[in-house]
């Protein structure tokens, strides 16, 4: 696939980027580089090659799932500009 002038130009509308117009060959060779190498890839052998989430192998750290700070009501409400019942008070919205 090649990118000439005038998608370059639409591109660069589409995401609302202004490029003046003796601007617009030296991007069509960019996105057309970018391309380029994006089919390059598209040639590399990965059957077998599990995905990574990061570089280096590493695990994710866990804990258990337990509520270690709960309790803590009245110490949230407290800052509230309205608060009824227990529970944050807003203006109604819908009708």
């Amino acid at each position: 696939m090649s990118i000439d002038t005038e998608t370059a130009r639409r591109v660069a509308k589409l995401a609302r980027i202004k490029v003046e117009d003796d601007a617009l060959p030296a991007l069509a060779s960019e996105f057309n580089a970018i391309l380029g190498f994006i089919e390059q890839l598209s040639e590399v052998d990965v059957e077998g090659v599990e995905p990574m989430t990061s570089v280096t192998p590493q695990r994710l750290k866990r804990r258990e799932d337990v509520v270690t700070d709960g309790s803590q009501q009245e110490a949230v409400l407290k800052n509230a500009p309205d608060a009824r019942e227990g529970f944050f008070a807003v203006p109604k919205v819908v009708e």
